[in-house]
Order: C-alpha cells, then structure tokens, then sequence
C-alpha cells in the first residue's frame, strides 16, 4: 500500500495537473501578449504554481514529439537588479531513466507506484532547489515500453528498451538538432521571453542563453549520442553557436540494458569533449558501478574518467553512498544528492 504521505503528494499533483497543460497556439499577437503576461503572473508563486506541463512539443522533424515540463525560477526570491522578464535565460533539461513517468501514470503501474517521489513532477521541484535560478525542463522520453523502459529514439536510435545505438553527426538530424528545436517550441509554447530560435548561426542565439544537460540512469544516453556527435556539431556554423551555449554536462549514475557503452570510451570523441570546455560531472553509485554481473558498467565508468583526464579536463566525480549495500533506492537519491 501507498504511504499517507506518497498518497498525499500523488493527489496534490493530480489536481494541479489540469493547471500545468499547454495552451493551443494563438496566431494573435495581441493575444501571445495577453497570455505572456497572464501567464508570468500565474507562475510566480509557489512550486505547483511554477510547473506547467507541455505536451507533444515537436522537434526539429514534426512527427517527432516530446512531452515536457517546464518549472520556472522562483523570481519572487531572487535578488536581481534587472527586469525579470530580461534578467533570465538560463536553461537545465533534464532526462529521466526508466520507470520514471507523470505522477497519475506511475500510480497506475504496480511497479511504478512505489517509487511515486521520483516522478518527474517531483524530479523537476528537486532540480528547482538545485537549480533555483533557472528554468528546469524535464524531458519524457518518446516511448515508455511495458509502461517502464525509457526509449529516447527521438535523439538516439535505441530499441524497444531503450539501449541505444551511437552515430555520428548529422547536420539533419540527430540529438543536438532535436534538442535545440525541442527547447526553441518549448520556450515558444510556454511563451518565455526572448525564445532561442529553432535554427540558425550566432545571431539566433538570445542574449545571455545558457544550458546544462542532466541525464539520469537511462537518460545518460541521449548525452552520450551528443558527445558523439560534439566534433561534428562544433564543425557546423550553423550549430556550433549552440553548442557553446551548452555549459555544463551531468551524468548521474548512467545505465542501460545493453552490453556495453554505458559511458563514452572512443577516444576520439572524449577528445572532443575534453576540448570544448563543457564542465563534466560524473556522479554514480555502487548500484550501477559496483554490480558485479554488469562489470564493464564500472569499468567505462572509470576509462571515461581517465581519458577525459589525459586530454586534460578536469571532470568532478564522485561515488556516493559508497559505505551503503547498492539499492535503487539509492540510485533514484543520487538526484538529490549530485
């Protein structure tokens, strides 16, 4: 059975969940105003209030749709003497691992009801606290086979569940190009001020626009497809103005079904990521690093590091709950803790 607490907070969200849903586009500016400023003013208080849910936002390929949600900076708290509406353009997306869904869905599923606190409504006000002076994006992932394996096909071919297979650059598609369209109609749909444009060289990137990529468990892969497609995307003018605004990358606790290339071991490619001045995080656990009958999830972790290291970044890692048996629940805690 549900604790009184989970079962509490599960209802609290369900009832706000109907406040978080996307308004339909409007093609009257007049009225892009009015929902802009009505819309500022409905997010500005207390972290339900924040949160707002986007679905089927559309990527650089149309067909190709995520769901997200948006957690906006608690202005009210934060010290700043410029305008609100121009003070701000700093961005986290996050990407969840399996299990993980909307609050209502996970309470659905016997196997997702138990773990009701990391719902990515939950995941976006932890990152909130983390991060509180930026826009938190979660990301769902495009497919949720069997209601719990994470499938990110719309960055990564991946297979049903979700282990991926790693490409290249494209400058027509791939994860940098669906992220960037991804966040531009995001920003659009949520009607943020000074939007990043779905395309384009320096001059469509917004004034002071920052992003930090965090991925978790299963959502690792889609920033492992992105280092791997980094050389490529620095080399494209009309990508490499994105790519720099990218400031930070964190892997927590990265894992994934298939055999191998659970962290980045080419190294070619950490070359790329040593040389781009991304600041590296790699936060795990004895959980995925320590599990004997996926050896090789340790091992990566560990030439990862090495190699990023002898092309002389400086990645912060750390292995947390060390002295603690691996469980997932400490797995799921080291969102909370990195």
């Amino acid at each position: 059975m549900l604790s009184a607490r989970v079962v509490a907070v599960g209802f609290t969200l369900l009832t706000a969940a109907k406040a978080m849903t996307s308004v339909a586009p409007n093609t009257s500016s007049e009225s892009r105003g009015l929902r802009a400023a009505a819309s500022r003013d409905a997010y500005s208080g207390s972290p339900l209030q924040r949160l707002q849910r986007l679905s089927a936002v559309p990527g650089c390929v149309p067909s190709r749709v995520n769901d997200l949600l948006l957690l906006r900076p608690d202005t009210d708290n934060q010290c700043t003497s410029e305008p609100k509406e121009k003070s701000n353009n700093k961005h986290v997306m996050f990407f969840h691992g399996d299990i993980q869904n909307f609050q209502e869905e996970m309470a659905l599923q016997p196997e997702g009801a138990q773990w009701l606190s990391w719902s990515l409504e939950q995941v976006a006000f932890t990152l909130g606290r983390r991060f509180p002076d930026r826009y938190v994006w979660v990301v769902r992932a495009s497919c949720m086979y069997l209601h719990k394996f994470s499938c990110y096909r719309n960055f990564v071919d991946s297979n049903m569940f979700g282990a991926p297979e790693h490409s290249p650059y494209s400058p027509d598609f791939g994860a940098f190009r669906h992220l960037r369209a991804l966040l531009s109609n995001g920003m659009e749909r949520a009607n943020l001020p000074n939007p990043l444009e779905p395309q384009g060289g320096a001059d469509s990137i917004p004034s002071g626009f920052s992003l930090t990529l965090v991925g978790f468990s299963k959502g690792c892969v889609v920033l492992n497809q992105m280092v791997y497609e980094l050389g490529g995307a620095r080399a494209d003018p009309q990508m490499s103005p994105f790519v720099k605004c990218i400031s930070a990358m964190y892997w927590l606790d990265g894992g994934h079904p298939g055999g191998s290339e659970t962290w980045v071991t080419d190294k070619q490619v950490l070359k790329e990521l040593a040389a781009s001045g991304v600041s590296i995080h790699a936060h795990v656990t004895p959980y995925e690093v320590c599990d004997p009958m996926r050896a090789w999830v340790g091992r990566e972790h560990g030439h990862f590091i090495k190699t990023l290291e002898e092309f002389g970044a400086c990645p912060s890692k750390k292995l947390h709950f060390e002295d603690e048996p691996p469980c997932i629940e400490n797995h799921f805690r080291v969102i909370q803790e990195f």
